[in-house]
């Protein structure tokens, strides 16, 4: 893939610091970062994922065909908003923000015309954050979710459906924000709930010398970015309170199997959820 193109990288984190190395190896025109932490943009540019950092827009947006913005939700609609009378004309941007609805609507009330706004979400990430923990690997086989609007232009969702393809996602959907922010709220902030849920429910001493797989693969992410994620719950509250509340009812149904020693109901329970896995892991 020809990549001609200059690029911002905004917030030079984990997904942004991994997505500057994972574009470095397309051999762009340039590749910049703005970051307001000059410790980052001075250690990226150490290792050569960036050209050139910056602590504000001014300078490298004039210039940016492609901005891939890589912060907080209220962040992210800040700093379109700030920077609107630096943007090229003509520039696509886009986010990794994990909620799209209140974003886009946002950055779409107030864009301007000759600009692209393109939801995105990679489906990647790791239990460390900052740039030092960032890899190119994150994104190997990983899914990559665009909501694109009536607004965008199909060339440039094209460009970026392109762009994350050759840097590793291999599924690619596309889907309205509001049922993003619907499904997001099961595949990805339900578990994590769940994971906090079981690390803090409980405390037995010594635990690790009681654990086996079971416990580490539910409480993997529990290790988790506080003020991230709960912006990101809070954010998508409607859509997350109502997966909690049925995953209480399912619950409830379980606990009860158990307690009245209802064999036969328990035993329905666990098959479908074999068979509900198993179908799962056919579609992968």
């Amino acid at each position: 893939m020809e990549f001609d193109f200059n690029v911002t990288i905004v917030g030079l984190g984990l997904i942004g610091g991994s997505f500057a190395e994972a574009i470095r190896e397309l051999k762009p025109k340039n590749i910049w970062a703005i970051d307001i932490d000059e410790e980052s943009l001075k250690y990226a540019e150490s290792i050569g994922i960036i050209d050139k950092g910056y602590t504000n827009g001014e300078v490298p947006l004039k210039d940016s065909d492609i901005i891939i913005i890589c912060l907080y939700p209220e962040l992210t609609l800040k700093f379109v908003k700030e920077n609107m009378k630096n943007f090229k004309s003509g520039a696509i941007i886009t986010d990794a923000v994990g909620i799209k609805e209140k974003v886009m609507q946002g950055i779409n009330s107030f864009i301007r015309d000759d600009l692209d706004f393109i939801g995105g979400h990679p489906m990647a990430g790791r239990e460390t954050s900052g740039v030092k923990s960032a890899s190119k690997d994150i994104f190997k086989d990983a899914n990559y979710i665009i909501t694109p609007t009536d607004k965008n232009k199909k060339e440039n969702i094209e460009i970026i459906e392109n762009l994350v393809r050759e840097i590793g996602f291999t599924k690619v959907v596309k889907i309205d924000p509001g049922k993003h922010d619907e499904i997001i709220a099961f595949t990805s902030q339900l578990p994590h709930v769940i994971a906090i849920a079981m690390m803090n429910c409980n405390y037995i001493e010594n635990v690790n010398s009681f654990t086996g797989g079971s416990f580490n693969d539910v409480t993997r992410i529990a290790k988790i970015n506080p003020s991230l994620w709960s912006e990101l719950m809070i954010e998508n509250k409607e859509h997350i309170v109502a997966q909690i509340d049925l995953f209480q009812n399912y619950m409830t149904k379980v606990k009860d199997a158990i307690k009245n020693s209802e064999y036969n109901l328990l035993d329905d329970i666990l098959t479908e959820s074999s068979k509900r896995k198993e179908e799962q892991s056919k579609n992968v």
